[in-house]
C-alpha cells in the first residue's frame, strides 16, 4: 500500500510518457482539457495525480466530458479525494482556454 509520501513523489518520465499515451481520448474536447492540464503540470506531476488521471480514464469520453465541464460530479464510490483535486484542476486550467 502506497503512504502519502509515495503519492506526493513525482512521476517518472517514463511513467509520464505511458499516462500521456494513455491519455488520449477520442472526443476533442477531452484532448483540449487533458492537453491544458499537461501543458501546465506535467513538470510537477504527482503519483498521486497521475493515479488520480488513470482513474478519469477509466471512463468512457461522455463521461468525462460531463465531470470536465461540471455537468456532474464523480460517484464517491469510485473518486478519492486526490480524483475529486484533480478534476477540479483540470477543470480550471480547461476553462482558462475552452469555451463550448
Amino acid at each position: 500500500m502506497q503512504t502519502a509520501d509515495d503519492l506526493a513523489q513525482p512521476i517518472s518520465v517514463r511513467a509520464l510518457s505511458k499516462l500521456k499515451w494513455r491519455c488520449r481520448r477520442g472526443l476533442l474536447e477531452n484532448d483540449l482539457f487533458i492537453a491544458r492540464f499537461f501543458e501546465r503540470h506535467e513538470a510537477d506531476l504527482t503519483c498521486g495525480q497521475a493515479q488520480a488521471l488513470e482513474t478519469l480514464m477509466d471512463l468512457s469520453d461522455n463521461d468525462l466530458l460531463d465531470l470536465l465541464l461540471a455537468r456532474k460530479e464523480p460517484e464517491p464510490a469510485w473518486a478519492g479525494a486526490e480524483v475529486v483535486r484533480l478534476l477540479q484542476l483540470m477543470r480550471t486550467d480547461g476553462a482558462q482556454s475552452v469555451n463550448f
